[in-house]
């Protein structure tokens, strides 16, 4: 493969994967990183106080799951149902997969 084809394939898989999170990365960024942090860490004064898991805890959970949580509330976390569409949830939680 030559360079500019190369370079074209890379373009458009940096492209597809971002139109995968749809409008996860600023739902996140209003909504979540708050408590779960920029990088998924949980290292935030409110991620620390309510005791927050890293990513990496629930990364392996099921998208049906994570998107349940999210929409119900989990724990401390208050539920987004109402909040945010479906959609919203779902693009927020693929882009949450990325936070590893």
């Amino acid at each position: 493969m030559n360079r500019k084809a190369m370079v074209v394939a890379a373009a458009l898989a940096l492209c597809t994967s971002g139109m995968a999170w749809g409008q996860g990365p600023d739902i996140y960024k209003s909504k979540c990183q708050m408590c779960h942090g920029a990088d998924g860490s949980g290292n935030t004064p409110a991620g620390k106080m309510m005791k927050v898991p890293a990513v990496s805890a629930f990364i392996k959970t099921s998208d049906a799951d994570l998107i349940a949580a999210t929409k119900n509330g989990k724990g401390k976390m208050q539920p987004f149902a109402g909040k945010l569409t479906d959609a919203q949830i779902k693009d927020a939680v693929l882009y949450l997969k990325t936070l590893k």
